[in-house]
């Protein structure tokens, strides 16, 4: 294969790899984020935990509104935490993918600079020897 095609093709490899870096670093990032936001809700979950107190039924009624929709908000979080840590694990795959396809065409590269290193050995050997211009001592 052509060099040039080689150095083209791995350039482009070089890039899809960044790429996938790139999307890998920012899955992580939605996957951290989405879990602090579930802690975060968990936490106030347990700061309106149910307490012995002496409450009118107005307040009462309020306190266990609030703790339904924080319920519900825990598991919407805990579906985004394992939506996020889905597509964590799908962009490392792509990230593994992209550095196996550079390093393939790297490979091809090394063959291909290793062949023509020994092609131009078998020339220069193939050459017929330069003659010597022989000198009496002077």
């Amino acid at each position: 294969m052509d060099p040039r095609t080689l150095a083209r093709i791995h350039r482009v490899r070089s890039l899809q790899l960044v790429l996938a870096q790139g999307e890998e670093a920012r899955a992580r990032d939605r996957l951290a984020t989405e879990a602090a936001l579930g802690e975060r809700i968990a936490a106030l979950g347990n700061a309106v935990a149910p307490a012995p107190t002496t409450a009118s039924g107005v307040s009462l009624g309020a306190q266990a509104h609030f703790r339904a929709r924080l319920h519900a908000s825990a598991e919407a979080a805990r579906d985004r935490v394992a939506t996020a840590e889905r597509s964590a694990a799908r962009a490392a795959d792509a990230t593994r993918a992209a550095r196996q396809d550079r390093t393939a065409v790297e490979k091809l590269l090394e063959r291909a600079r290793r062949e023509a290193l020994a092609r131009d050995m078998r020339a220069m050997e193939d050459m017929p020897a330069a003659p010597r211009n022989r000198h009496d001592p002077c």
